[in-house]
């Protein structure tokens, strides 16, 4: 059955969703409405892994083959500490330009005749008449906070200050950098996107941000400061403030969003504008594309109009369950970086091997030796495995059951 679907937010949930719902049904009739210019997004790299690849494959193959063309690959993480440095071989992970995966998936959505309308902000006021309305327009939705009481949206923000830059370094491998300072750490993650460009994303306390003096530093100054601290990795190559457009590249703090519940009447929300997850698991765009997919399945799966409620709740359900696991790991991970004091000094190897445990609920609860003495003898004996897997969840609902109790 023909649809109107308007779908407001131009990033990669909004157009992969037009993408999958075309290709079930050509005759839908689809507009991704998004309120800046084209080609104007504000971004550097995105990361994703084997797993989302092998999804897109299966869903629309030609964007798939253009994003894999498109994207570069590492399999080899390294960590640098003082005058340390440990590497080690990792998952295969792949990085793609934001502002290109982008181009790729509005060029698909066009082929599929996908209305694309940029320069075109989309309020209650003057919401489009449609069966389905999708937002998909981030983290600050107006969509959603019109009706905030309906979805109980609750957000938490991290203690460290960040800051997404750009450089011309190009990283061999996902590359951790500790720096420390008379303020106490400072440190980078550093990744490639393209044959020419790397990610960099700073991160500190916030002792260390005021003592270094970047809260008062302008653009300028600030990344001169940067440059100077992570010279080890950089090679002499700058750091970029924005990728496009005007301004500088601003020092936030990570905001954790959740919802109560994702839709309302004939309202859907997708990707940042259910929910975020933090970037240190590097599964944000995973994360939104992977909710295209699973509300394109629903409405499939209920393609009568009358289903659309019955659609949306399945969506909702299936997401939400899907998550819980990511974002208690993205939860960890955060907090790992929080309490950065606790790991640092360990021996190189053992700091590194709890830099790729720090999603664990166990970790924060046990002595960073011993845990890493349990971690490499559950390699070995598959009962230790087995408890460990059995240990960390119940752990993680206790804590979580302690931190909902604590709110009310």
């Amino acid at each position: 059955m023909r649809v109107k679907v308007a779908c407001v937010g131009g990033g990669p949930a909004g157009l992969y969703l037009s993408i999958l719902l075309k290709r079930q049904d050509p005759s839908h009739d689809i507009t991704v409405h998004e309120r800046d210019p084209e080609g104007s997004t504000y971004g550097w790299g995105v990361t994703y892994w084997r797993g989302l690849l092998d999804k897109l494959h299966l869903h629309d193959p030609e964007s798939a083959c253009a994003i894999q063309e498109a994207s570069v690959t590492w399999n080899q993480g390294e960590a640098r500490v003082r005058d340390l440095v440990t590497r080690r071989p990792s998952d295969e992970g792949f990085g793609i330009g934001r502002h290109r995966l982008l181009e790729i998936l509005a060029a698909r959505a066009r082929s599929l005749d996908v209305r694309l309308e940029f320069e075109h902000e989309i309020t209650h006021d003057n919401l489009p008449a449609a069966d389905l309305v999708v937002a998909a327009d981030g983290v600050r939705s107006a969509l959603r906070t019109r009706h905030a009481d309906h979805f109980g949206a609750e957000t938490t923000e991290g203690r460290n200050h960040y800051i997404w830059l750009g450089t011309s370094k190009v990283f061999d491998s996902f590359t951790f950098a500790f720096v420390e300072t008379d303020h106490g750490w400072i440190w980078c993650y550093g990744y490639a996107f393209s044959p020419e460009r790397s990610t960099v994303v700073v991160e500190c306390a916030p002792r260390t941000w005021t003592g270094l003096g970047l809260d008062s530093a302008d653009e300028a100054d600030g990344l001169a400061l940067l440059e100077k601290l992570f010279a080890d990795i950089l090679d002499g190559h700058p750091l970029i403030g924005r990728s496009t457009g005007s301004g500088s590249a601003q020092w936030l703090h990570f905001r954790t969003l959740t919802n109560r519940t994702w839709h309302r009447d004939n309202l859907v929300l997708l990707g940042d504008a259910a929910h975020t997850t933090h970037y240190s698991i590097g599964a944000g765009t995973t994360l939104a594309l992977e909710d295209a997919i699973a509300l394109a399945d629903a409405l499939h799966a209920h393609s009568e109009l009358h289903e659309l409620p019955r659609a949306l709740a399945r969506y909702e359900r299936q997401r939400t369950s899907e998550l819980l696991a990511i974002q208690s790991a993205a939860r960890y991970s955060a907090q790992w970086y929080e309490n950065l004091p606790r790991y640092i000094d360990l021996p190189p190897e053992q700091m590194f091997a709890l830099l790729g445990q720090r999603h664990s609920p166990l970790l924060p609860h046990v002595p960073p030796q011993l845990y890493y003495r349990i971690d490499k003898a559950a390699g070995q004996l598959e009962a230790l495995r087995r408890f460990k897997r059995w240990l960390g969840p119940k752990v993680a609902r206790g804590v979580h059951a302690r931190e909902l109790a604590s709110r009310k």
